[in-house]
């Protein structure tokens, strides 16, 4: 039985994080097959993006994933290394914690869809008035390409188009709303 989240250059143990997702799902009347947790301390050119299937007890899908630049306010000059985190409006950068996944919408990037993520914890409660969505753009990867980075978004977690497309039928599929959970 896996209980982390294995690629080809991760091994991390999130089994804490796994039972804390369940629980919260349950207790929150979300999506009880599986969650989506980004690990934005992984280099951006390595999967961090997993798709955790709560019955199966396994990362069941993984990609790359984008992470913001963080550098509207300020000179961030490690931006590419490493993700910063900040709710204000307009900083460029990520936002950590747990999401709901929320309406579909139209996209100018990608495969022209995302989905509105709403804030579950006072670190990200703007995370709709930022627009940080989850959506694709092609110019992300649909593989790993460490040592290289992925590009930086404003803030939004970016998929490829191809991975975009496998989300976004489960999405469609799911009858209550899915957990995002970004870490560091």
């Amino acid at each position: 039985m896996t209980l982390s989240c294995q690629s080809s250059t991760n091994s991390k143990d999130y089994s804490g994080y796994h039972k804390k997702a369940l629980a919260y799902c349950k207790e929150n009347a979300m999506n009880g097959g599986y969650y989506f947790l980004l690990d934005l301390s992984i280099h951006s050119g390595k999967n961090r993006f997993f798709i955790y299937d709560f019955k199966q007890k396994k990362v069941i899908e993984q990609n790359i994933v984008t992470h913001g630049a963080c550098d509207h306010f300020e000179t961030n000059v490690t931006k590419y290394q490493k993700a910063r985190f900040s709710s204000r409006q307009d900083s460029h950068c990520s936002m950590k914690g747990k999401f709901k996944i929320g309406k579909r919408d139209y996209s100018t990037w990608g495969i022209n869809v995302k989905y509105w993520l709403h804030g579950l914890e006072e670190q990200n409660k703007s995370a709709v008035d930022r627009v940080v969505v989850l959506h694709s753009w092609t110019r992300v990867a649909d593989k790993e390409i460490f040592p290289r980075y992925s590009p930086l978004s404003w803030g939004c977690p970016a998929v490829s188009n191809a991975f975009m497309r496998k989300l976004d039928t489960r999405l469609q599929a799911a009858e209550k709303p899915v957990l995002l959970w970004v870490i560091e």
